[in-house]
């Protein structure tokens, strides 16, 4: 790739105005300064029809372990339900066998008869405290993942991927660079720089059996508050009520130091 053109396999070149290379991270890459939002999904066959109506965002209310961590689950047909098993941890390791039973073991918990599993997804997200996001700087412009255009505080990219297809598509090619480009690229390091902060302080500051108490403070902030971070466009005052006040439960400094010397 370069910033005019894309040469193919064959040795055809297809030369363009701007090329964008959207095709994902690559390589694995593991971040060295970040923690690590990580999943397993079962979609459960069941014997008989369960009792879920409406979706189970976010069931805190089971054992922590290593980390903060929860359960979601979605009703997707009167015998089927996809639970899925969530945590954060400072490791990028993912024992299978063990979320699997887990999962197993929750879906037992609430009476649900397991038949069979029909499909199952896993992930690990990065979630950096540093080292996200370098402003593009000439070359082809390299969106998703591997560009940093994605949320820190999530590991999630969607609403950061379509901010950016949408400045890229809504003008012709040879104006793409302009003004609102470069406005979105500082608004983006911006957001990004808060994210990797809120990132610091959940994982360097608080040892693992104490996140939880950060998520029941943040849950209880206005629901704008909550929309915004999710969508990465956190405002000044988000940003106060993020920061500002009684810290949560279980801030140690100790831990901090000990985070540092492993680092």
């Amino acid at each position: 790739l370069a910033s005019d053109h894309v040469r193919l396999r064959s040795g055809r070149d297809l030369r363009a105005t701007v090329v964008v290379d959207a095709r994902g991270p690559g390589l694995p890459q593991v971040p060295v300064r970040a923690g690590y939002q990580k999943f397993v999904g079962l979609e459960l066959q069941l014997t008989r029809p369960h009792d879920v109506h409406l979706p189970i965002l976010m069931d805190a209310v089971i054992d922590q372990g290593e980390g903060f961590r929860f359960m979601y689950v979605l009703p997707l047909d009167p015998q089927v339900l996809l639970v899925e098993n969530t945590y954060f941890h400072d490791s990028p390791d993912l024992c299978l066998d063990r979320e699997r039973a887990e999962i197993r073991r929750y879906a037992s918990q609430h009476g649900w008869d397991v038949a069979g599993v029909r499909r199952e997804e896993q992930g690990v997200l990065p979630m950096p405290w540093a080292d996200t996001f370098s402003p593009p700087d000439g070359g082809p412009l390299v969106a998703g993942y591997r560009g940093g255009w994605f949320h820190p505080g999530t590991g999630y990219s969607f609403p950061v991927a379509l901010r950016l297809a949408e400045c890229v598509a809504s003008r012709p090619a040879e104006s793409v660079f302009n003004s609102d480009f470069v406005r979105l690229v500082r608004e983006h390091e911006r957001q990004v720089a808060f994210a990797q902060l809120l990132n610091r302080l959940l994982f360097r500051w608080y040892p693992p059996q104490a996140r939880s108490a950060i998520f029941e403070r943040f849950y209880r902030m206005p629901s704008a508050t909550i929309e915004n971070f999710y969508a990465l466009r956190l405002r000044r005052r988000d940003r106060m009520r993020l920061l500002l006040g009684r810290p949560p439960r279980g801030l140690s400094i100790r831990h901090r130091f000990r985070a540092g010397r492993a680092a």
